[in-house]
């Protein structure tokens, strides 16, 4: 019976790429389906057998780790430099972020009208 290792929606390609190069060396018998366009199916990662898939599973879990870590360096290192936040969305695109505050509030307000009326 197949086994689902891994759910391929949001993925990242670099991630995608890194799992699929360490299944590779680890010479991991397994096949992919990709998500659908419309996210009807999720697509992944999957294997056959069972003991194939528990060290799939070791290897996939040995890497999400380092992988969880790594990102978090990044983001806070980013955060120390001061690229996260609002803040920094104004300062590196403030036409777009305006625009994203007018559509906001655009819709807030069309939204509520109704009730305010009442």
């Amino acid at each position: 019976m197949p086994h689902h290792l891994m759910n391929l929606r949001n993925v990242p390609d670099d991630e995608a790429d890194d799992i699929r190069a360490l299944f590779e060396e680890h010479d991991v018998r397994y096949y992919e389906t990709p998500p659908s366009r419309w996210g009807i199916s999720m697509g992944g990662f999957w294997v056959h057998d069972d003991d194939e898939a528990a060290r799939a599973r070791a290897l996939l879990d040995d890497y999400q780790a380092r992988r969880l870590a790594q990102q978090r360096q990044e983001y806070d290192a980013r955060c120390e430099r001061g690229e996260t936040g609002l803040w920094h969305q104004f300062r590196s695109r403030p036409v777009t972020f305006l625009a994203a505050i007018i559509a906001i509030a655009a819709i807030l307000s069309l939204t509520l009208l109704p009730y305010i009326r009442l």
